[in-house]
């Protein structure tokens, strides 16, 4: 994790500070912004490895900085949010973030987190191509293609796609699935699966044909990749 860029996007100074401090200990480079457009100046001129973006901002909202930078960059997104709805860290989550840590938060666990994040980004150790129906996956260029079109994914979701084709048939519980995109499976935080299935959806389904392969939900359960052959 030496070398890494973190930029920690908060207007509260004290909260900078103790990331600041946190990030340095483990390594990581430390940049900061208290804005939005703050933020939108540095991940366009320092190209950050990974944003630590605050919701409540004072110029613009932490969801909109969040939607511009996925226009441009797949930069890894943790959202911290002192707000308690649901929703925020759903609709975070939608528009591509890939986590989220609630205040009050431990630094240690944002750290963590961070971490986590930062290791799904890291390439395959053995890399393979999978073909399943229409959908071609390669964990060696990190591409996944349908149809010939290259899907336009997230780390999180290719991860998330590949966990589950590599399987097909076999049901995930919400907890595996995120043990197998993060390497660590944070109790609190299996619903945050539920988002990313959904953005995952709706960049294959539209593609597929009526009959092909679909990820299906498993009522109480969780998820799994059901392939026409083997119902």
């Amino acid at each position: 994790m030496a070398q890494k860029k973190v930029l920690v996007v908060d207007d509260e100074p004290r909260i900078v500070d103790i990331l600041r401090a946190y990030l340095e200990r483990e390594g990581f480079q430390v940049l900061s912004a208290g804005t939005g457009a703050q933020a939108l100046e540095r991940v366009s001129a320092k190209a950050p490895d990974l944003v630590v973006l605050d919701l409540n901002l004072p110029d613009i909202d932490g969801i909109e900085v969040c939607r511009t930078i996925r226009k441009s960059s797949k930069v890894p997104i943790i959202m911290l949010t002192g707000r308690g709805e649901e929703i925020d860290k759903i609709i975070g989550l939608e528009i591509g973030a890939d986590d989220y840590v609630t205040k009050p938060f431990s630094p240690r666990e944002v750290v963590s987190r961070v971490k986590a994040v930062l290791r799904r980004q890291e390439p395959e150790k053995e890399a393979e191509t999978m073909t399943v129906g229409d959908l071609v996956i390669d964990t060696g260029r990190y591409e996944a293609r349908c149809r010939g079109q290259k899907l336009d994914l997230t780390t999180t979701e290719f991860k998330l796609l590949s966990a589950l084709v590599r399987a097909p048939g076999r049901v995930f519980t919400r907890m595996q699935l995120l043990d197998a995109v993060q390497g660590t499976a944070y109790e609190g935080y299996d619903r945050t699966i539920d988002a990313h299935i959904k953005n995952l959806r709706h960049k294959i389904d539209s593609r597929l044909a009526e009959h092909d392969c679909r990820i299906e939900t498993v009522r109480g359960v969780g998820y799994k990749f059901e392939v026409p052959d083997a119902r």
